[in-house]
């Protein structure tokens, strides 16, 4: 009965989000490793990709959970991010 009041009651939403921010974290990790690396400030081309996936799947929570603040901090982030990655294609 337990198991069953715990299922019902999960929100999966949660793992939503604790996933975005496991992409936002990885994105760190991965620059820091660059910096690490080169011995020297960079940004890798991974690091915009898990920003914009990561701020995507943030965006889609924020749509659920009707926050108006996150979901346009989101969306100028998503901007920023895509931006930013088109100057690896120039």
């Amino acid at each position: 009965m337990l198991d069953y009041m715990l299922f019902k009651t999960f929100d999966w939403w949660i793992i939503v989000g604790f996933l975005a921010q496991g992409l936002f974290f990885s994105r760190t990790l991965i620059q820091w490793l660059a910096i690490e690396k080169e011995k020297q400030i960079v940004v890798p081309k991974m690091y915009w990709w898990l920003s914009i996936i990561g701020s995507g799947i943030l965006l889609f929570y924020s749509f659920h959970r009707k926050d108006i603040v996150f979901i346009i901090g989101q969306i100028i982030a998503l901007i920023i991010y895509i931006r930013s990655l088109k100057f690896y294609e120039k």
